[in-house]
């Protein structure tokens, strides 16, 4: 479990400490994911509520991994796309995903850590691995949501220079582009007030610790 622990504090610089990732932070943690993929495997770690969430964690830097290849690919082999915005906003917002996915999960297991240190006994009934699976899911699904949201703005913005004035199209881009800009500024919010409840929790469970 120790590695896992070092794989948790990596993810949390990388992720709510780090402003933005960078080479180096995205190159380590691809390897720790895959590492955390081929731990989580073994007979050794037991299924629990935490290694569910750390295993949807991990598996989420398969988007960053896509990502990268597909950039490679292309710098390397100098391949034309067709679609050069539209493969761009593609690969930005797969990006976005794996972000948004990785604060969620990772203030999960915060908030798990927090019940299990502050209420073991009481928190026994929610702490299950159908729950983590259930709550990995949803998150997947929102997050899946939100980016299609994103990737159909990005859509709508590269083409709106060809629709007529009045076509049901620019009433769709004012739409989407509205709805777009709200959910971002939600995110932007969101992932503020997330990285203030990890901080406190962890100081609440730091202390807890330290005072026993």
């Amino acid at each position: 479990m120790k590695d896992l622990r070092r794989y948790l504090v990596l993810k949390y610089v990388q992720y709510l400490v780090l402003s933005s990732s960078n080479a180096i932070s995205t190159f380590l943690g691809l390897l720790g994911s895959l590492y955390t993929i081929v731990i989580l495997q073994s007979a050794k770690v037991s299924s629990k509520s935490t290694a569910v969430l750390i295993s949807s964690l991990a598996k989420a830097d398969i988007l960053v991994s896509v990502s990268v290849v597909s950039e490679m690919v292309v710098w390397t082999f100098d391949v034309s796309i067709s679609s050069t915005a539209f493969t761009s906003a593609l690969l930005q917002n797969l990006l976005t995903a794996n972000a948004h996915i990785s604060c969620l999960l990772l203030s999960c297991v915060a908030f798990e850590a927090y019940l299990i240190t502050f209420f073991p006994t009481e928190s026994r009934h929610l702490r299950t691995v159908k729950n983590a699976t259930l709550t990995s899911r949803v998150i997947w699904i929102l997050v899946t949501a939100e980016c299609t949201l994103f990737q159909t703005d990005d859509l709508l913005k590269a083409s709106s220079t060809s629709a007529p004035n009045r076509s049901p199209c620019v009433l769709l881009f004012h739409f989407s582009s509205t709805a777009a800009a709200l959910l971002k500024s939600l995110s932007y919010f969101l992932g503020i007030l997330l990285r203030i409840v990890n901080v406190y929790i962890y100081y609440k469970i730091f202390f807890s610790m330290s005072n026993r």
